[in-house]
């Protein structure tokens, strides 16, 4: 059975697919969400629905294609699958759905032949530029298949230089995004981080840039000047509760060294680098699972591709300008635990002054200076907002603030809190954008008569991905009022109808800078 925001992931995949002849989608959806299920559930329909299609799901790591085949197996036992990977010692063609490597398999076009949907997840890996393997074999079964159409499924819709995967020349030309990572937390279907601002933090001063990201030959020199021990020891110190640690390192030797420093610590530590052996890499992850070894400390590996639920403790000891590395990073630790309802994470390399919090970073955010306005508890060193009155690490109370407005800080790495407030009525009215002159809908949900309420902005009248997901927003909101507001209709008329409608029994949103930004409805009947 899927959780519903999978199911409303395949929903809204199907109706743009039925609106667009041509063209490819990208669903977006965050870290532990569980895309190796959505990918079953699709790849299964498919083929029950259309019997004959061909599926082809790529990825870029063996433990991902082990991951996405074993979900399949479980969603439908006798699924016609096959498995192309030379890290798996399988080499399997012919199947309607195939799982395979991406670097297995982007020289096999003519091998595989006819295929009607190609499956990519981490997406984000697929080059803007008509370069690189995913492009190449896509490319090649296209001329063999014309009306392919391509699925892709990341958290981090977004690539290093190039901003969102949807900007042209890219594969994608549209990004679905059915669930918020603020939803799934709401619902329990994630673990929130909690992040604690460290007293050593790595300075970046001087290091120059290669590709969009700091060159790696300097911030290795960089390292020279950063207390590794001390980080090492804060570390422990702060996370003495804590079961299972991953370290991220800036490069190989200080894997190992931040290694080496955690057993002189007493802490059973191991190392898995690019070059592990695959025994060993296997080895040293199934003990850290299983609680054996306490941390494990990786320079560039343990990104994406591992699933370890009961990690409750990231530590950055390697900065990056590279947004979708940072929240992939910052993502290993929000799975659902079994022992605790959050995840610690030591930010010693300044990834969330750099990048802001998780739940609304931007690609084309300008680094930060490390000076964002927020508050630290004096008792505990939980990271708080500047509004908190009392420490979410701890209870404590805060002094009074003085009597002048601050803005959330940027070193939250959860970001600002999220408000709920029970809705009584909605008023939807047409609106244009007083910078660009295009048209939209803007809707105000009050929780009284004569308060101010929170409005949310729906840029339907925008091109490009604005508009669309404005579009998908829209709909969701509809579907759940049990209304219709399709296309058929100006945005006049859309408003009319949703005033009309019941409204959600409550909203969930949080302060983005001069505005609200609606994270949950609920549209369950209010107790009284």
């Amino acid at each position: 059975m899927l959780r519903d925001y999978q199911q409303r992931a395949i929903d809204q995949l199907y109706a743009w697919f039925s609106e667009h002849s041509e063209g490819h989608a990208c669903l977006e959806l965050p870290t532990g969400s569980g895309k190796s299920h959505i990918v079953a559930a699709l790849c299964k329909d498919a083929l029950e629905s259309w019997p004959g299609t061909r599926v082809l799901m790529l990825t870029h790591v063996k433990e991902l294609i082990r991951q996405n085949a074993n979900k399949m197996l479980e969603h439908w036992p006798d699924a016609p699958l096959g498995i192309y990977s030379a890290g798996l010692n399988r080499r399997e063609i012919g199947q309607p759905i195939t799982f395979a490597g991406i670097q297995s398999i982007r020289n096999r076009a003519d091998d595989i032949g006819h295929v009607d949907l190609v499956i990519v997840d981490e997406c984000h890996l697929i080059n803007h530029k008509q370069q690189g393997g995913y492009r190449k074999l896509i490319d090649d079964l296209t001329a063999i298949n014309p009306a392919l159409r391509v699925v892709g499924l990341t958290a981090t819709p977004y690539r290093l230089g190039h901003g969102l995967i949807t900007d042209e020349p890219a594969l994608f030309s549209a990004l679905i995004q059915p669930a918020s990572m603020e939803e799934l937390i709401h619902k329990k279907y994630l673990a929130p981080l909690r992040s604690k601002r460290p007293d050593i933090r790595m300075s970046v001063e001087g290091v120059r840039k290669r590709g969009g990201d700091y060159r790696e030959d300097d911030l290795l020199k960089a390292l020279e000047d950063f207390d590794t021990m001390g980080a090492v020891h804060e570390a422990m110190r702060r996370a003495d509760h804590c079961r299972s640690l991953l370290f991220f390192c800036t490069g190989v030797d200080h894997a190992y060294q931040v290694r080496d420093i955690l057993r002189d610590f007493g802490i059973t530590a191991e190392t898995v680098i690019g070059s592990t052996p695959r025994d060993e890499r296997d080895r040293i992850l199934t003990a850290f699972k299983s609680g054996e070894i306490r941390a494990v400390t990786n320079a560039n590996v343990l990104t994406t591709g591992f699933d370890h639920p009961d990690l409750d403790c990231i530590v950055f000891l390697r900065p990056t300008l590279s947004v979708s590395l940072y929240v992939q990073m910052a993502g290993r630790g929000m799975r659902v635990k079994s022992h605790t309802d959050h995840c610690l994470v030591l930010d010693f390399a300044g990834l969330v002054a750099t990048h802001g919090p998780i739940t609304a970073v931007d690609p084309g955010r300008k680094a930060g200076t490390g000076d964002a306005p927020v508050k630290t508890c004096e008792h505990c060193a939980e990271i708080n907002p500047l509004a908190a009155r009392d420490c979410i690490g701890c209870g404590e109370p805060f002094p009074a603030p003085a009597k002048r407005e601050f803005k959330l800080g940027d070193q939250d790495i959860m970001g600002p809190g999220a408000q709920t407030m029970p809705v009584k009525r909605w008023r939807w009215r047409t609106q244009v954008s007083r910078a660009s002159g295009n048209p939209m809908l803007a809707v105000t949900y009050h929780q009284g008569i004569f308060d101010s309420g929170v409005t949310e902005y729906l840029t339907l009248g925008y091109p490009g991905y604005a508009g669309q997901k404005a579009a998908a927003t829209l709909a969701e909101i509809a579907r759940n009022a049990g209304v219709d507001a399709g296309q058929h209709m100006d945005l006049t008329e859309i408003a009319g109808t949703m005033n009309a409608a019941k409204p959600p029994a409550s909203i969930t949103y949080k302060r983005d800078g001069k505005f609200n930004r609606i994270t949950g409805r609920s549209w369950q009947t209010a107790s009284m």
